[in-house]
């Protein structure tokens, strides 16, 4: 037992107090210099418990950065294990609150794992073990996160608040410890105190060392003149001497208090002083609390010294370490300027244009979108700039001029510049800017009501520029106008064609403002693209409004569909675009092969979305590469001027089945049949694979049962599969005039389905009235005898029509079910003959190919002779031998 705690034995209870008051005496134990330096820390449950966490927490915001999932959920398992040794601790000495750094790590860790979730093509990209890491800690970590819904909640109300409340006093804490640090000679007067306790508890042992108001030697002289033995220092005391020590703790308490409050305090008072705010630094520039001067107090400004200080600053465009938000910032002062001395609209407009490039090189990237803050003054510079130079007489801005013949003093004047180039990117940056916003989102609305912006800055620019009278900026500028309106539907036009009253003929429609723009890039332009994409948009906005046969004259006449697939891919995706409002305007104008014609090649690839550029449809064993993605995503159409995708591949299949399914009831045994639609016959087949058929859900399910009721000829059950609520939702209340498609749709399917039912049961018939087959079908006599006339003349029906009693007698001459497989057998038989004649021809065109093939075959049917014979051989005597042992 150590000398140190000799008095601590059980049997010292008979120890005289001439023992303790003589142990002082005993020669000190003597450590070394090095030995005095090192500290023996030892620290609390707690402190360990918290310290693991922390650094398991540290590893999981590591892996979190790098996007490494499978170390990121071997962390979690971690994490969770020491939070189950941590348990205890926490319910000692934290009442059972979970610590606010542990729930601010479940809340990020959520967080990232929704984000990554949310993200399909960053899924998509990721390793098979790095998804299937992340696929478990979703499922992981939403179990684990039902156990702390309350903290959760009550830590995303206030997520700013600091982690520790204790954080504050952190500092205090340390120089409490310094300044309550025992001294080095404290082992000879306390010898129970060996050992210093680093605890960040308030309850450690730390707080049994003297304050700075007791000096340590009256404390171990009061311990000493206290205590009679050294077994009653280490015992529970009660009574009186505990009262004092309860008193003692409750005066350090009182102190310690008083310090955390002149901490915070100070503090404040630190905030509340000017001279400790903080200043915010922007990508390692501070921004400058006051406005830089552009000039000395005592400088004359007039426009060569403004002209200069503009030349300075546009000097420093581009160079590096240049900050591009002060650039800015010095431009509008210079323009303030400017304007305080009046040096007249040419200097407001050349400031004005510098503002606007430098507005435009704030954005790094030119593929992204720019600031919407930056976005709204680059608008109101454009708008501000336009408006001076319309009312600005005798002033010129072009790119032809250069900076010697620049005239700002006195009319006419004369800037280097290019107005139409500026507002070009204008409307590309706009268009950007669509891109990147969610088009559910109503900040794609807020965004969206800029368009008017910038067409009023178009229509500014196209008076400026007609003034110049320059005919290829205007053709430019007249096909940015052109862009902003061909897609936009003007009810006026129909409203006219219909001879609506409360629509004036004079009224200038969309569609002549269309005509005047378009027949002037017609004349002017010299450049093919500029003329090609003018009579793509024009016919796209006669189609959608419903001039059908001037649309189709304009195609025909352009000649487009030949030369187009050598255009660039935006002027192919506005030929896309112009093709499928052509096949919704045929439609609706009856013409069922003409809208087959327009969408056939959109809808057999399988890929409109595509072609239209309306989105990307997955990758499939790596098509494209990460370049071309990104190169498509730019060329996507905004979500405003989207087509509807379901709208078209309805109409185009409802035209597929009013061709198809009388061709095929008229060519039932035609070993020669073709196929018209190749994806409606996709759809035909898969329907008819299925062992159970249910009642049809999707839009695609509703054309394959119309389909087999009109094989059937039940014409009113394929109109009603058709034409019902849902259909009308999904697809035929989008038509502007809705209830004139459903009618139009109705009649159609009435005549195809009286089609289809002659075709199908005239060899059934000798004869059958005309009055009945009205009746059937709900057509009206007339109809049904154009119908019947139809057919006969086009040779699809075998029967002749007899007036006077309006009858249709059948002539019989179409032959039997066995008779037309008989044919199908002599066709194939014939096609087989050609072909193994072909086969034969090109054998006898290499004559010396042919002998060498002649000998080979000889000598291997002399071999195969020969095998022949031994064959006989051997097994003629295997008989005999068989023979004689019986």
């Amino acid at each position: 037992m150590s000398r140190f705690f000799a008095g601590s034995d059980s049997d010292s209870d008979s120890s005289s107090e001439e023992e303790i008051i003589q142990r002082p005496q005993v020669p000190a134990y003597t450590f070394s210099d090095d030995e005095e330096e090192v500290k023996r820390v030892v620290r609390s449950a707690k402190e360990k418990r918290y310290e693991e966490l922390t650094n398991i927490i540290k590893q999981i915001r590591n892996y979190k950065k790098i996007k490494d999932m499978s170390s990121m959920l071997n962390s979690f398992e971690e994490l969770q294990k020491a939070y189950q040794k941590a348990v205890p601790v926490i319910i000692k000495e934290e009442n059972g609150q979970t610590p606010r750094f542990f729930i601010r790590c479940l809340a990020e860790m959520e967080d990232f794992i929704n984000e990554m979730w949310e993200d399909r093509e960053g899924r998509k990209n990721m390793s098979k073990n790095n998804s299937k890491s992340l696929t478990s800690m979703r499922q992981k970590l939403r179990k684990y996160l039902k156990d702390f819904e309350d903290d959760l909640a009550k830590f995303r109300e206030n997520p700013e608040q600091p982690d520790d409340e204790e954080e504050e006093e952190k500092p205090e804490a340390a120089e409490d410890s310094e300044n309550e640090a025992p001294p080095k000679n404290a082992f000879l007067k306390a010898p129970p105190k060996q050992t210093v306790v680093d605890d960040k508890d308030e309850s450690s042992d730390s707080d049994d060392w003297p304050s700075d108001s007791e000096s340590s030697s009256e404390s171990s002289d009061d311990d000493e003149g206290k205590y009679t033995s050294m077994r009653e220092r280490f015992l529970k005391r009660t009574g009186p001497a505990h009262e004092e020590d309860e008193e003692r703790e409750r005066r350090k308490e009182e102190k310690r208090k008083e310090r955390k409050e002149k901490g915070r305090k100070l503090k404040k008072e630190e905030e509340e002083d000017g001279e400790g705010k903080w200043e915010t630094v922007n990508r390692g520039f501070a921004i400058p609390s006051e406005k830089p001067k552009m000039f000395a107090k005592d400088a004359e400004i007039d426009l060569n010294l403004v002209i200069k200080k503009l030349s300075e600053i546009m000097a420093a465009r581009g160079k590096k370490r240049t900050d591009r938000r002060e650039q800015i910032e010095l431009l509008h002062e210079l323009q303030n300027v400017s304007e305080q001395h009046q040096l007249g609209a040419a200097m407001f407009i050349k400031i004005k244009l510098a503002i606007i490039s430098a507005i435009f090189d704030y954005n790094p990237k030119v593929s992204d979108a720019m600031k919407p803050e930056y976005w709204l003054k680059l608008i109101e510079r454009m708008a501000e700039m336009l408006g001076m130079l319309l009312n600005t007489n005798n002033l010129i801005v072009s790119e032809t001029i250069t900076e010697e013949n620049e005239n700002l003093e006195e009319p006419p004047y004369r800037i280097r510049g290019c107005i139409l180039t500026s507002v070009e990117r204008l409307d590309d940056e706009f268009t950007k800017l669509l891109k990147e916003c969610d088009p559910h989102s109503n900040e794609y609305v807020e965004r969206l009501k800029d368009e008017c912006k910038v067409s009023n800055i178009i229509d500014k620019t196209m008076k400026y520029l007609e003034r110049t009278n320059i005919a290829s900026e205007l053709c430019r500028i007249y096909l940015r106008k052109i862009e902003h309106l061909y897609y936009k539907f003007d009810p006026r036009v129909l409203q006219q064609k219909s001879g609506d009253n409360s629509i004036s003929k004079d009224e200038v429609t969309s569609v002549q403002e269309m005509e005047k723009l378009c027949k002037f890039i017609y004349a002017k332009d010299s450049t093919d693209r500029l003329r090609t994409r003018a009579i793509l948009s024009h016919i796209y906005h006669h189609a959608l409004h419903d001039n059908w046969f001037q649309a189709r004259d304009l195609v025909l006449m352009s000649h487009l569909q030949e030369t187009i697939q050598h255009s660039d891919p935006s002027t192919q995706i506005l030929y896309n675009r112009m093709m499928a409002h052509l096949g919704l305007c045929a439609f609706r104008h009856a013409n069922i092969k003409d809208a087959h014609n327009c969408l056939v090649d959109l809808m057999m690839t399988g890929k409109p979305k595509e072609l239209l550029a309306q989105g990307l449809l997955p990758q499939r064993q790596h098509e494209r590469s990460k370049e071309q993605e990104k190169i498509e995503k730019q060329r996507q159409m905004p979500f405003h001027m989207h087509i509807n995708l379901e709208l078209l591949e309805c109409v185009y299949l409802v035209s597929a089945m009013l061709i198809e399914i009388p061709y095929m009831a008229a060519h039932e045994f035609d070993a020669r049949r073709r196929m018209i639609s190749k994806t409606f016959y996709q759809q035909l087949r898969s329907s008819e694979r299925q062992s159970l058929v249910g009642p049809p859900e999707s839009m695609r399910e509703h054309v394959v049962a119309a389909a087999k009721a009109m094989r059937n000829g039940n014409w009113l059950a394929c109109n009603n599969f058709i034409i019902n609520d849902k259909m009308n939702a999904k697809v035929w209340d989008l038509f502007y005039q809705a209830d004139q498609v459903r009618s139009m749709l109705t009649k159609l399917i009435k005549e195809e389905s009286l089609r289809t039912y002659l075709f199908t049961y005239s060899h059934v018939y000798d004869s059958i009235s005309m009055a009945t087959l009205s009746e059937m079908f709900q057509l009206g006599k007339p109809v049904v005898h154009s119908i019947i006339s139809k057919m006969i003349i086009n040779e699809e029906l075998m029967a002749s029509l007899d007036d006077p009693t309006q009858t249709v007698v059948m002539h019989r001459s179409e032959p039997s079910r066995l008779q037309s497989l008989a044919l199908q057998l002599a066709d194939k038989m014939n096609n087989f003959v050609d072909s193994n004649e072909r086969i034969l021809e090109t054998k006898q065109g290499n004559f010396f190919l042919r002998g060498a093939n002649q000998g080979n075959f000889r000598g291997e049917r002399q071999n195969y002779r020969g095998n022949n014979q031994n064959w006989d051989r051997q097994r003629r005597d295997r008989e005999r031998r068989e023979k004689d042992n019986y």
